[in-house]
């Protein structure tokens, strides 16, 4: 599956859930107590950090998409800090505030990145302390494109059918990560997103994968679902729906360090990419693999845009070699925000010799990435005549991508490279030769917004119509 990146800035999307403060305390333990067999945990740093609802929301608002919140938390200091951390996220926060019972809180001790121990801080919500949800959803539910419902069973999404009924009334798909045993609660949900211990919980053990499939089928049909997406841990992912093949990813994880929050970032980046237009099998693949990335972190985490993005980059094989224009707007935009210096050239390279590889080498250099665009064979017959060129463009690319001094290398059919720099707007822009910079195709277009001009000489005075010419003159 060809996988790309969505337009998440045009995605909203609502998140009704039970939300948490996830604490942790990060130290050391050189000792054992005198008072017990116990570890003494020295305390260096305390970090907190929103989960449930509200990791799910900061991992949407971290691809870049919009994120509004409704949850409910106690009148305490950790509500007022997780209300703040999620603000400062850009989330727009629309929370309940329960006089009775606090804010839920899982403190968690880490030593040497390991988790030593956790202690939960919580009491259930009662249905009054969520009475205001539907009226806050309602509110915000005009505005976004995908309604979540992150549910961790602390007792707040008491009315789910009310919630699922408010958004089938605005043609608004709801995606679900259930828990508990009862999933008639979620009845008419879009998208079901179980793990496979929830979902045997529901409907008994799936020895192999074709019963979990039939069982899965029968589960879609009684609640009125038309997908579930079932994580499989090292198995992977695998995505039903009724009257169609089912879709079985496998794990994209290299080295699984922390699986807390994984779910919280499959159905964000599920969400998040069907809101922006992607298909459901789609939105899946993006989210198998941004699931693979998370594990690889610790805690409560998010994968953000340019994360994701790279990703795809290397699935597609374009974090260098042979890319297209769109896969080139795409990997440059990455690599600005890494903060690297893009360097840009052009030309024939019809025969490639000496002198080309010792000019890509000195073009490298000024920059952190290297660019290189090719005349397509077209536009070299408009230049230069029949007869031209001697290699086709497949191939002319595939040299160049070989060459170590080369990041990018990307075809155009136009006469100049004039098109390309608007597009792309490298830092420099290298010519061979002995040229003023307003003798440079493109120096205008550089210019305009700040670029460099730079040329460089020709290598062992090679050049490719000379060979041409006396390959020619010895036939």
């Amino acid at each position: 599956m060809q996988l790309t990146y969505p337009p998440f800035e045009q995605a909203q999307i609502l998140v009704v859930g039970d939300v948490m403060l996830d604490r942790y305390w990060h130290g050391t333990t050189s000792r054992i107590s005198p008072e017990a067999p116990v570890p003494v945990f020295k305390v260096g740093r305390e970090e907190d950090r929103p989960g449930g609802a509200g990791n799910v929301s900061l991992n949407i608002a971290a691809l870049g998409a919009g994120a509004s919140l409704v949850s409910v938390v106690g009148r305490d200091e950790a509500g007022y800090r997780l209300q703040n951390r999620l603000l400062a996220a850009g989330i727009r926060v629309d929370l309940q505030e329960s006089d009775s019972k606090p804010t839920i809180t899982k403190l968690r001790a880490i030593s040497r990145h390991q988790q030593l121990l956790r202690m939960d801080f919580e009491e259930d919500f009662a249905p009054e302390d969520s009475s205001e949800f539907l009226a806050k959803a309602t509110a915000i539910i005009p505005t976004v494109k995908a309604l979540v419902l992150s549910d961790y069973a602390k007792g707040s999404l008491h009315d789910c059918q009310g919630l699922i009924a408010l958004a089938r009334r605005h043609g608004v798909p709801v995606l679900v990560d259930p828990k508990g045993r009862d999933f008639s609660r979620y009845r008419g949900a879009d998208v079901l997103t179980p793990n496979l211990t929830e979902l045997e919980g529901v409907v008994g053990p799936c020895r192999t994968e074709r019963e979990m499939v039939d069982k899965s089928a029968v589960l879609m049909e009684q609640l009125d679902l038309k997908a579930m997406l079932i994580t499989r841990g090292e198995q992977g992912m695998s995505l039903l729906r009724p009257g169609q093949p089912e879709l079985h990813l496998p794990a994209r994880a290299r080295e699984v360090f922390d699986v807390t929050g994984a779910g919280d970032t499959v159905i964000a980046t599920l969400a998040a990419a069907v809101a922006a237009g992607q298909s459901l099998p789609q939105a899946t693949a993006l989210a198998n693999l941004a699931a693979g990335l998370v594990v690889g972190k610790l805690g409560t985490a998010t994968i953000s845009g340019p994360e994701l993005r790279r990703a795809i980059l290397l699935e597609q094989g374009a974090e260098r070699g042979l890319v297209t224009e769109e896969q080139l707007l795409l990997a440059i935009e990455d690599a600005r925000l890494r903060g690297e210096r893009l360097v840009f050239t052009n030309g024939c390279f019809d025969i490639i010799h000496a002198g080309h590889v010792g000019y890509l080498e000195e073009a490298r250099k000024l920059g952190d990435r290297l660019i290189v665009a090719v005349n397509s064979d077209a536009s070299i017959r408009r230049l230069k005549g029949e007869g031209r060129p001697i290699n086709p463009l497949d191939r002319r690319m595939a040299v160049l991508a070989g060459l170590e001094s080369v990041d990018w290398v990307v075809g155009f059919d136009d006469d100049t490279p004039e098109r390309l720099l608007q597009a792309l707007k490298p830092d420099v822009l290298v010519k061979g030769g002995d040229y003023r910079d307003d003798q440079v195709v493109g120096w205008e277009i550089v210019k305009a917004y700040g670029g460099e001009i730079r040329t460089l000489r020709f290598f062992d005075s090679c050049s490719t119509t000379g060979i041409v010419n006396k390959i020619r003159g010895g036939e």
